[in-house]
């Protein structure tokens, strides 16, 4: 994502729903195009231990249940893209949430000479549901079990501690559609925004196949291979 001749470094932002593996993928894309990986959630994280005066009026907000908002949030992303390792690029993860948010990204991106590039990881809901609600947990040693790709060895009893294993909470079916439902909430008027937008917008089928296969598709789209 160097700039080369008369081509903008791009903003990857990157969306997917709940179990798609947009963790894995923004870490493995951050190693594959040497730039910057930047949630949100770890910005935040970040800002609150400077002690500065924006950190701590984040850390009161989060600490009273609310929600920072979007002029805050906002801030701290162009603080945050304005640094020199962002110069050549970098990734986005957890941000924008909103239009309101995504309206002030793109007004950024454009006067400090990014282009940005939406990729969205669309996956079968229905395989997510089954990959997730299929893990199980031993609740000695915490070790995890994926009934279909890492089963223990006798059903339901962890190979170490021959303890029953346990569904986490947020493992289960119920819990894991109300999560995709508040995803499908919040993200359907982002992605039609940015299709609709003229910026570079790409869905990558993130249901089949390997981490690396996936990752192959999204640089392909970046036209990186």
């Amino acid at each position: 994502m160097r700039q080369t001749g008369d081509r903008l470094p791009k903003a990857l932002i990157l969306f997917g729903p709940p179990g798609s593996g947009k963790g894995t993928q923004a870490a493995l894309l951050k190693e594959q195009l040497r730039v910057p990986h930047i949630s949100t959630g770890d910005m935040l994280r970040e800002r609150i231990a400077t002690g500065d005066p924006l950190g701590l009026q984040v850390k009161d907000l989060m600490q009273a249940g609310r929600l920072v908002p979007d002029d805050v949030v906002n801030r701290l992303v162009n603080d945050r893209i304005s640094l020199p390792d962002c110069a050549g690029g970098f990734i986005l993860d957890g941000y924008p949430r909103t239009i309101q948010q995504a309206e002030a990204l793109d007004g950024e991106l454009r006067a400090r000479g990014f282009e940005p590039v939406v990729i969205h990881l669309k996956v079968d809901y229905n395989r997510i549901i089954a990959r997730i609600a299929g893990r199980r947990q031993c609740p000695v040693c915490g070790a995890l079990y994926s009934l279909t790709s890492h089963p223990p060895k006798s059903p339901d009893i962890c190979d170490n501690e021959g303890s029953r294993l346990v569904v986490r909470d947020d493992d289960r079916e119920s819990v894991i559609r109300e999560r995709l439902e508040a995803y499908d909430r919040q993200t359907s008027p982002l992605l039609a925004y940015f299709a609709a937008s003229g910026d570079a917008f790409h869905e990558v089928d993130g249901s089949v196949g390997s981490p690396q296969v996936i990752l192959s598709a999204v640089c392909a789209v970046l036209s990186l291979e």
